[in-house]
């Protein structure tokens, strides 16, 4: 596995790492503790070593990923978020102090650790100046309880307050084929400042698989199916993009996923893509992208279909377009 570090200071991860939402969490049905934990471990086995969960998550999500890594603790890297009120995205932002720490203290518990290797604040909270939440961090780091600290979908200005107290060695938000807002400020910052760049959904949240089209149905309990980008007109419209993808692949005798993780790991060093996945097929599938370098030609003619296709629908409803970028 080839790896990529994370920030000038940041930890060396694999160059693909391991997203863990989509285990118990936000996509309907997930897995069963065991598979969970199989699955995690199978990841690991394949060199993945860069896994990460989040307090909003649930225990559960925290507590399978602990007791997966508990083997090989000293090879991986963990990374968990705090920032929303009693762990519940729908309660709103909690950025205090006092939250932090007793975010960290649950999270040190469920993931059956003595440190969390990379601590996220997951939103930015208005209410609690940047500088608070980033030096509560960095009494954490002092106290060998986290190793790192992390941002998630925060904006320039609370990047660069942030680092000013306490070095942030990555920047986690979206961003895709799909999602392309990151490079017009955020990741200029994050090259400036020497941050690393961690993509969430890096797959379109599966639309970029070829695998979702306008006939897919999700499940009961899978947030897309009441996300705008997910609606029947707006896969319809946004199809187009897929279908290059997929010439491209049938051309490397790759797959669409390959491809899009291939264009986002050709970006820049030190970006380090998290696909989730319950599957241990589509693991492997992922991790093939590493192994798989686009040409220049590749590259020009993806930028091109980028150039030509407009793509349909928010990516938030706005509720929770409101708490990003901030």
């Amino acid at each position: 596995m080839k790896t990529r570090t994370l920030g000038r200071n940041g930890p060396q991860v694999s160059a693909l790492g391991f997203g863990c939402m989509g285990l118990s969490f936000a996509y309907g049905q997930g897995l069963e503790r065991p598979a969970a934990v199989a699955l995690i471990r199978d990841a690991i086995e394949r060199g993945v070593t860069l896994f990460d969960t989040a307090e909003a998550y649930g225990t559960l999500n925290e507590q399978m990923l602990g007791e997966a890594v508990a083997p090989f603790r000293d090879k991986v890297v963990i990374a968990t978020k705090f920032g929303f009120k009693d762990g519940n995205a729908q309660a709103g932002v909690d950025s205090s102090p006092a939250n932090i720490r007793k975010v960290a203290e649950q999270s040190l518990r469920n993931l059956g650790t003595e440190r969390i290797d990379l601590f996220y604040q997951h939103r930015v909270d208005p209410s609690v100046p940047m500088e608070d939440v980033a030096g509560t961090v960095r009494d954490l780091i002092a106290e060998g309880k986290v190793g790192h600290f992390g941002l998630s979908e925060a904006g320039v200005d609370s990047i660069r307050r942030a680092h000013a107290v306490q070095p942030v060695a990555a920047l986690q938000s979206e961003y895709s084929l799909w999602w392309r807002a990151p490079e017009q400020d955020v990741l200029p910052v994050c090259e400036e400042l020497g941050i690393g760049f961690v993509p969430f959904s890096p797959l379109g949240r599966g639309f970029l698989t070829g695998k979702i089209d306008a006939s897919t149905t999700f499940e009961s309990g899978d947030f897309r199916a009441n996300n705008p980008r997910f609606s029947v007109e707006a896969r319809t419209a946004n199809q187009q993009l897929v279908d290059q993808i997929t010439q491209i692949a049938e051309a490397r005798k790759a797959t669409p996923a390959q491809i899009a993780l291939a264009w986002l790991l050709s970006r820049k060093p030190w970006i380090v893509p998290i696909p989730g996945t319950t599957k241990l097929h589509r693991l492997e599938e992922n991790l093939g992208s590493v192994e798989l370098d686009l040409s220049g030609d590749e590259l020009a003619r993806i930028g091109e279909a980028l150039e030509q296709i407009q793509i349909v629908g928010d990516r938030y409803p706005a509720d929770l377009a409101a708490r990003v970028g901030r």
